[in-house]
């Protein structure tokens, strides 16, 4: 894959990312087994995975949940790390680990709007201390040295206080080799439509590669959304979730194409894939969570979607998950059915 001069690609610091399309961080979802599930189905054409964002708290008091966010393989290479918090030093001493660690590049979360992560002066809280936020971002430029830093953030804080341009520039003049930017406030969350008129003022303004989040559902999104902009690339989160060929048939669009179309059999064969990657990291009880996450989305958007997750997310032991999925996609008719996996419908 990735064989076309069609495909977006960006060179923050050292790194080329090519093509540029990026999975989001997400928490709870693109640890290390979701992050090799990507590249199982997408391969190279996706050019960037990003870590959930670890939090810096959970680093200072060696919290294991936030190490193991950090733990990678090969295969999930180039990596780029994402950290949170509020406090320069936690953030200096988070950012050296993520370089120990072997990150490929290392990004500020600025966009969360969590209220978890808002309370302690991270993710969007950092929209309303831009005096902070400098501080932590020099202190986090000091600390990765060459490794490529970007910052990730949102619009504003609420319509009244919509300063993504102005967080940006304080961004770049710390040291940020890129922007990625998701077009809706925090007091938004995720509701109403992102605003790309945002990624397009930025990528008009900035000298470093701007990046445009948000309701990237389907393929043919991104070619207007690249046009429109002009921005270098997209990160991609929630369709990713259930549809995790998004980045090939993304790629497959951008040369001219029609996007790939996987049968029943694909879907087993990632799912399982991505079962095995599951027990190779996590306790027995955490898998059926995790499976019916990713089994439920991929579900979604087949004809029958509302039996099919009656049947298959009904039983409580990974195996009869397993059992009821493969079950039902290699059904004769099901197996040779190809579905493209287009939705709207993102939550």
């Amino acid at each position: 894959m990735n064989q076309s001069t069609g495909l977006p690609k960006y060179t923050i610091g050292s790194l080329e990312v090519n093509p540029g399309l990026v999975l989001s961080p997400m928490s709870g979802v693109t640890d290390s087994a979701f992050r090799r599930l990507i590249k199982r189905a997408s391969g190279d054409d996706v050019g960037l995975l990003v870590t959930e964002f670890v939090s810096v708290e959970g680093l200072s008091h060696n919290d294991l949940r936030s190490w193991m966010r950090m733990e990678s393989t090969e295969e999930e290479r180039p990596l780029c790390i994402q950290i949170f918090g509020g406090e320069e030093e936690k953030m200096a001493l988070a950012a050296a680990i993520a370089v120990d660690q072997g990150a490929n590049a290392l990004d500020v979360n600025c966009g969360c709007p969590s209220p978890r992560v808002v309370r302690k002066g991270g993710g969007a809280d950092l929209h309303r201390d831009l005096p902070r936020l400098e501080r932590i971002l020099k202190a986090v430029k000091k600390a990765v040295g060459d490794l490529p830093m970007t910052v990730k953030m949102r619009s504003g804080w609420d319509e009244e206080q919509l300063n993504a341009l102005e967080m940006s520039k304080v961004a770049v003049d710390c040291g940020a080799h890129g922007i990625a930017v998701h077009g809706r406030t925090r007091v938004q969350l995720y509701r109403g439509d992102a605003d790309w008129e945002v990624v397009a003022q930025l990528a008009d303004a900035l000298p470093v590669p701007v990046l445009g989040s948000g309701d990237i559902a389907i393929p043919e999104d991104v070619p207007r959304r690249l046009s429109e902009t002009g921005c270098a690339g997209v990160m991609i989160g929630r369709a990713a979730i259930g549809n995790p060929w998004i980045f090939r048939q993304i790629a497959d669009v951008l040369r001219g194409g029609e996007p790939y179309a996987p049968d029943g059999n694909d879907m087993v064969g990632v799912v399982e894939e991505y079962y095995g990657f599951l027990e190779e990291r996590l306790p027995r009880k955490a898998l059926p969570g995790r499976l019916k996450q990713v089994i439920a989305r991929l579900c979604k958007r087949i004809p029958g979607a509302e039996s099919i997750r009656r049947d298959v997310l009904s039983p409580d032991t990974p195996e009869g998950i397993m059992e009821q999925f493969r079950h039902f996609m290699t059904d004769e008719k099901m197996a040779a059915a190809q579905f493209t996996l287009r939705s709207r419908d993102l939550r």
